[in-house]
């Protein structure tokens, strides 16, 4: 099975769905999205996996939401903000055969696997 996991390494929701995914005995590919963040095509992509809305995915508490002013943004500019600033997608996403969420609380994920 193929498993990816968008993470980072300093949420703890983040580090416990890719505990489970190991301890179910699968090695995923890690996207470290802070190191290497998305692109808006690529989240436009993976929204449509998920069948979801950026406000689905978006950290509504960071600080650089409300320094946005992303409280009325439309689609399009939620997703732009998350490209620009990788902070403001929530974690862990993860995507397998079997589909692609949000993973919180992690252990949503067995789900997935």
């Amino acid at each position: 099975m193929r498993i990816t996991i968008y993470h980072n390494p300093k949420c703890s929701n983040s580090r416990g769905a890719l505990a489970i995914i190991r301890e179910a005995g699968h090695e995923p590919t890690i996207i470290e999205y802070l190191q290497t963040p998305l692109r808006s095509d690529d989240i436009r992509a993976l929204l449509a996996t998920m069948n979801a809305k950026p406000r689905d995915i978006i950290r509504v508490k960071e600080s650089v939401f409300a320094e946005l002013h992303l409280d009325s943004a439309g689609d399009d500019k939620l997703i732009d903000a998350i490209a620009a600033h990788p902070i403001l997608l929530n974690r862990p996403i993860v995507v397998t055969d079997k589909g692609a969420r949000l993973c919180r609380p992690p252990e949503l994920v067995r789900e997935l696997l």
